[in-house]
Parts: C-alpha cells; sequence; structure tokens
C-alpha cells in the first residue's frame, strides 16, 4: 500500500473519490461536503491531498484546503474505499495529510471537525485536541461547505458556536500533553449523544 502526496497523474480518480465521499456522506447521515471532480483534480494538481493506492487500485484520499490567506488549514473529504476499510489506512492517510500539511504550510492553524468517533480518536492520537468552533477559520466559504449536511440547520441556530460535529485542532505540544489528558472514547461517545438529544430534540419540536 502506497499513500502519496498527489499530482496531475492522479485525475483519474476523481470521479471514483466523489462518488464514494457522496455515498459515505449518506450511510453517515451527517455532511462530508460534497465536491466535483474538477475540484478534487484541481486539488490534485496543485499537490493538496494525499491518496492511497495498492498495486494502482484506489484504496483511499483525502485533501487540503486552506483559509483566511493560509492561516488555517483543513484536511478535508477523508474517505477509505469499502475493500480496504478495518486495516489501519484511514489513520495512515491521515498521518501523512497532517505530515504533508505542516510541512506546506509550516505557519497554519491545522484543524477539522467530524462527528465520527473513530476518525476522533484518530486525531487525538496524531495530536489534535477538541476546541470551540470560534477557535476555528471565520471564512464563510469553509462554513459554507456544511449546507450539504443535513444538520446544517443546527450550526445556523446556535449562530456558529456549534454543531454535532467536535473542532480539533492540532498541538504541536501533543506528546508532552498525551499523558495529562488520554484519550477517552466513552467520554467523546457520551458529548456526541448529549449533542444529538439536544439539537435533534428541538428540531423536531420546531419541525
Amino acid at each position: 500500500m502506497k499513500v502519496v502526496v498527489t499530482d496531475n497523474t492522479h485525475a483519474v480518480y476523481a470521479a471514483v473519490i466523489c462518488h464514494l465521499i457522496k455515498e459515505s456522506a449518506k450511510v453517515r447521515g451527517t455532511g462530508i461536503a460534497e465536491r466535483s471532480p474538477e475540484y478534487i483534480i484541481e486539488k490534485m494538481c496543485s499537490s493538496d491531498a494525499v491518496i492511497a493506492l495498492h498495486k494502482g487500485v484506489f484504496a483511499g484520499f483525502c485533501y487540503i484546503e486552506t483559509w483566511e490567506n493560509k492561516e488555517f488549514v483543513v484536511n478535508s473529504g477523508l474517505i477509505v474505499h469499502p475493500d480496504f476499510r478495518h486495516q489501519g489506512l484511514a489513520k495512515k492517510i491521515k498521518r501523512k495529510v497532517l505530515e504533508h500539511s505542516r510541512k506546506k504550510y509550516p505557519e497554519a492553524k491545522i484543524f477539522g471537525i467530524t462527528t465520527g468517533l473513530a476518525v476522533l480518536k484518530i486525531n487525538y492520537e496524531l495530536g489534535y485536541k477538541p476546541v470551540t468552533f470560534s477557535e476555528l477559520t471565520s471564512d464563510e466559504a469553509f462554513w459554507n461547505g456544511c449546507k450539504t449536511c443535513k444538520n446544517y440547520d443546527v450550526l445556523m441556530r446556535t449562530e456558529k458556536k456549534m454543531c454535532l460535529c467536535t473542532g480539533m485542532m492540532y498541538d504541536s505540544k501533543h506528546d508532552k500533553n498525551k499523558q495529562k489528558h488520554p484519550y477517552n472514547s466513552r467520554t467523546l461517545s457520551r458529548l456526541k449523544k448529549i449533542k444529538q438529544a439536544l439539537f435533534l430534540k428541538k428540531k423536531k419540536v420546531g419541525s
């Protein structure tokens, strides 16, 4: 399995990547921002993405977006083909795209938002820590990417202060703080359930 930074030779995989992102969003019931093949190809050609290949067969992908004059960087669109799941590939891709982001945008604050407990765990192990949405980019273009998520109304109701997603930002001091703040899956799972109960209940009442 090879996980590499993309270039224009990887454009042939753009259509299947977009299809998998769309299908994954349907299964999860929450948003992975949908992107066009043209957008994915642009990311590939500018080396703002990483791709996993197994003997030339597509296995996984993740791309980089920059906001506020490259002050903020987000690793988005993580996807692993069903044939290659449950093999630790997602973490390999996340590690590679994080390393590439730090190298290409050394001054940027690297963050992400997710509802998935598995991704939260991977992020923490790679050095991310939970943060409030106010610590993330204020760029409207970033938040507009959430419009394809069925929980977008939650984000709007809270004036972009909170949603079912958890914001996480890379912490360069993570290795020193890891023992002080060990990963606790039960705590994050409970947080997710509280958010769902709070926001989805309000949605039903207001609908």
